[in-house]
């Protein structure tokens, strides 16, 4: 059997001591020890939030109660001992309800111990009334209990299945790793990754693990124990991603032809999803700021009656009454890229019967499940009304803000009043998407990422985020009263923060009223930020897209923290993203903070590229002589002389009209009917594929819609400001890059010939 490393915890000051105590708890110590178990002896509780971490690497805690404190101390000593105690329970119980808890000593009893600190526990050792031998088998017993209950059926059974010493006779061809052991190379692979993972890494003819592709066995009831935790009536894992798994709900829903609701700023595995099924798409339109970060669709665009006059309005219905139309899906992404949220509550029953079928993307908020402070804000819930008539759907990237490996995702779903999921009809759409040869360790960690937040585990480790979050917008806004008189970066959000720990969540929401958002008027209670996304603003642009005369873009920024050991999610043209997840900790966002104040340091000082960007520079020389400000200030006046912040708002903001279908112009790449045009002669031109400016990652069109004059004009943009600037490019996916005779870029898109 594998052996997973938990030892047993033993706090008590006299465990290095000569006296008789603590000869007592080492003679437990040791008989533990003969019995195959390592011991973790410490004499002090110390900083009871550090020892609380320690909930998840050990198997079992003995505390002491014949400390000194305890004995002939002071009642003010004794009620401090016991106050230690108490706290130091609670913060283990707050993350863990099921970790052996014992009480020993020589003279006290469990009469000296308050009944709520007594409740806790898993028994109480009266010191010399057993053998040590006895009592550390009493204790390994229900230690081994516990690890035996942690583990999840499919990662159980995977577990097992690479320690039960079968030889490999099926694929994959490495046979357990032990082809890699045949190469010099071979050997470098296996010694990185280790025997397990490749143990672990094995084809579906394993039948004791059961079928991802048909649901069976141990995968089939972890899909059934994650649906219990995630509050939904089936969860179907995937291990090839979310936008899998958004191709995986569009095909079981949508056919040839019929109507679709999507938000306009979707990702774009919807888009390929329209394009695939060949479905007519009706957008509905977020709001945007002038920092160009993306915001909610107005409440009063979700009501049948505003979709309809959509319907009437698209070229592509002409003719259809649109009052006769019942729309397949309506998509919505809840959690934008910044921590845009939707009430979704108001959203089913705004739409409930109307749309077939509600689909969350929520690819980066499978969190928001296990605490109070998203409630209403996610698709499914404990305690929630289910829909009368529309399936609800929720899409998840569980290896975004989860612990799940990349590409680890899952489909949730929640059946209506009166219709429930078809499992065998949607799972020949599942069927369509997977491949035949899952990874079986993104499907363990699909399993481990459930389990993980089954409460109060999952419940603590999201709180920790938010308090994380919020300590990060503390110290930045400290840093700024304190150094940054003249100039630091801001974190965008509501200008009130709590002082201490998580504070309101209604000091969350998007209050039409508020200034800070810069989206306009919005309804109340709709929309909220979710404060583990945390968009930083660094200096030269307003809310209103008015530039300063001098700034510092985005781009630079995250190239000198980079190079500084610190890789940031996405990159605006005056912000940049970053996410606290589970896997955050103080000492990762202090080094950005401290990051930012080198940054600012050298900026002030001018330092010298070459110096502060090295690898940078050594890949672009044309930048080593110049100082870090003058370079900021460069880009800054490019940007500023071409007004590119309101240019990129109104582009996304423009009318775009569809002249085809985006199945039909899309086809025109299979039968060879397009044409390579280039920038200047776009205007007018139909798009045969994706055009997805980078920032923000977002699709501007897509096949079969037109080129209009904004769009235009921020791809010549594009290629002034990359000749200009190289290693800052602009990327624009979707953009044809070609170098002609003379050594000249020139850029291209397919339209429809």
């Amino acid at each position: 059997m594998l052996r997973f490393h938990f030892p047993i915890v033993i706090i008590d000051e006299d465990f290095r001591s000569e006296n008789a105590s603590g000869l007592g708890i080492r003679a437990l110590a040791d008989a533990i020890v003969k019995e195959g178990f390592e011991v973790l002896g410490v004499t002090s509780y110390g900083d009871l939030s550090q020892f609380a971490q320690q909930q998840s690497r050990a198997s079992a805690f003995i505390l002491s109660i014949d400390d000194e404190e305890f004995g002939s101390g002071s009642s003010e000593e004794v009620d401090a001992a016991l106050k230690n105690l108490r706290a130091f329970v609670s913060e283990i119980r707050f993350k863990n309800a099921e970790i052996p808890i014992y009480l020993y000593g020589e003279t006290r009893t469990s009469q000296h111990i308050p009944n709520d600190v007594l409740k806790e526990l898993h028994g109480f050792i009266h010191m010399f009334e057993d053998t040590p031998e006895f009592v550390a088998r009493h204790i390994i017993r229900e230690a081994k209990s516990y690890l035996d209950s942690l583990a999840p059926p499919f990662f159980r059974a995977l577990v097992g299945y690479a320690q039960d010493g079968s030889y490999s006779w099926h694929c994959p061809g490495h046979s357990g790793g032990v082809a890699f052991l045949k190469s010099p190379i071979g050997q470098m692979f296996h010694q990185f990754f280790g025997e397990n993972m490749l143990r672990a890494d094995v084809c579906n003819a394993v039948e004791e693990l059961g079928q991802l592709l048909d649901h069976t066995g141990p995968v089939a009831a972890s899909e059934r124990n994650a649906a219990r935790i995630f509050n939904a009536d089936h969860c179907f894992f995937v291990t090839n991603g979310t936008s899998t798994s958004n191709k995986m709900v569009w095909h079981h829903t949508v056919a040839p032809g019929d109507v679709v609701v999507v938000d306009r700023n979707c990702h774009k595995s919807i888009l390929h999803a329209i394009t695939m099924t060949g479905a007519v798409p009706v957008f509905l339109t977020p709001t945007r700021n002038h920092y160009g970060i993306i915001g909610p669709i107005p409440q009063s665009e979700f009501t049948p009656e505003a979709i309809q006059k959509k319907i009437a309005a698209n070229p592509l219905l002409k003719g259809v009454d649109p009052k006769k139309v019942k729309p397949r899906v309506l998509t919505i992404t809840q959690s934008t890229y910044d921590g845009v949220l939707y009430n979704t509550e108001i959203i089913k029953s705004m739409l409930d019967g109307y749309i077939d079928t509600l689909h969350f993307d929520e690819a980066w908020l499978p969190h928001a499940a296990f605490h109070d402070f998203y409630s209403g804000m996610h698709a499914m819930g404990k305690h929630r009304a289910r829909t009368k008539e529309s399936l609800v759907f929720a899409t998840q990237s569980t290896h975004k803000l989860l612990a799940g490996l990349s590409q680890a995702s899952q489909i949730l779903v929640q059946d209506s009043q009166t219709r429930k999921l078809d499992r065998a009809l949607f799972n020949e759409a599942y069927l369509m998407h997977s491949s035949t040869s899952p990874q079986y360790a993104i499907i363990a960690s699909c399993d481990v990422a459930a389990a993980m937040m089954e409460p109060p585990g999952g419940t603590a480790l999201v709180a920790e985020s938010i308090l994380e979050a919020l300590d990060f917008r503390r110290a930045m806004r400290k840093v700024e009263k304190e150094f940054g008189s003249d100039w630091w970066f801001k974190v965008w959000g509501p200008e009130k923060l709590a002082e201490s720990g998580i504070g309101r969540r209604e000091d969350w929401m998007i209050k039409g009223s508020a200034k800070w958002h810069g989206f306009g008027k919005l309804a109340e209670g709709f929309n909220m930020l979710d404060p583990i996304k945390a968009t930083i603003v660094t200096p030269g642009l307003d809310l209103n897209g008015k530039f300063a005369r001098t700034g510092i873009p985005a781009s630079i920024v995250t190239k000198y923290l980079a190079e500084h050991g610190v890789v940031v999610e996405k990159t605006g043209l005056y912000s940049f993203f970053i996410m606290f997840t589970i896997g955050i900790t103080k000492g990762r966002w202090n080094t950005l903070l401290t990051a930012l104040q080198q940054f600012k340091d050298d900026y002030d000082k001018n330092q010298p590229m070459w110096r502060i960007l090295p690898e940078f520079c050594a890949q672009h020389p044309r930048y080593e002589r110049m100082g870090l400000r003058d370079l900021c200030q460069g880009i800054h006046e490019m940007y500023a002389k071409r007004d590119i912040a309101r240019l990129t708002t109104e582009m996304y903001l423009s009318d775009l009209q569809p002249a085809m279908k985006p199945s039909d112009a899309y086809a025109r790449i299979a039968h060879r009917e397009t044409e390579r045009v280039e920038i200047d002669k776009l205007e007018g031109r139909i798009t045969t594929s994706l055009l997805t400016p980078y920032p923000p990652g977002i699709p501007l069109l897509i096949p079969g819609e037109r080129f209009n004059r904004k769009i235009c004009d921020y791809l010549r943009f594009t290629r002034e400001f990359n000749a200009a600037f190289p290693g800052f490019d602009t990327d624009v996916h979707g953009l044809v890059e070609e170098e002609d005779g003379n050594g000249v870029r020139r850029y291209y898109v397919d339209c429809v010939r």
